[in-house]
């Protein structure tokens, strides 16, 4: 297997949210398009997308799961990574539920009421949730990523005039 620098968790984790937003934004256009042509195309494809969002979603949280054991970090990082996962394992559990259920009650032969794309829009926002804590670990926190360079030291050395760069450093 190749080695990825922290861990896989970041390469899957956008799936669950792109897939997820289609899922919501196709599934949308299939309900207010009544009985236009592309209504049933737009219905298919959301489920689809939706599906698709709880197959990636199992998978980031896999590598998830190894990401939280693994990756080195403080006291705070962790109460953060605690935050995240739980939100991440209760998103998990919703989008799974929602999608085993929409297979169930027969997937694309059904069109979708407006309960069910509340529902859909409720598992979306949970999933934007999950996405906003994890990056809280990566921006706020510095967690997964390799160390940066003293960006002081360089400013010290080349001013920003010489390489077309011009703006306020001031903290």
């Amino acid at each position: 297997m190749i080695e990825i620098i922290p861990n896989w968790h970041p390469v899957f984790v956008h799936f669950p949210v792109v897939l997820t937003t289609a899922a919501v934004a196709f599934t949308a256009a299939g309900a207010f398009s009544g009985t236009r042509p592309h209504a049933v195309q737009c219905m298919v494809t959301g489920r689809w997308m939706l599906w698709s969002a709880a197959l990636f979603a199992l998978i980031a949280a896999a590598f998830g799961w190894f990401a939280f054991n693994s990756v080195e970090h403080d006291e705070v990082s962790h109460a953060a990574m605690t935050l995240h996962r739980n939100w991440a394992l209760g998103t998990l559990v919703v989008l799974v539920v929602l999608a085993a259920w929409d297979v169930w009650r027969g997937g694309s032969r059904k069109t979708s009421s407006l309960g069910f794309l509340g529902l859909l829009v409720t598992v979306w926002m949970l999933v934007a949730s999950t996405a906003w804590h994890g990056a809280e670990l990566v921006y706020r926190h510095g967690l997964g990523v390799m160390s940066l360079p003293d960006v002081h030291a360089v400013q010290d050395m080349t001013p920003h005039d010489e390489v077309g760069h011009a703006h306020d450093h001031a903290h």
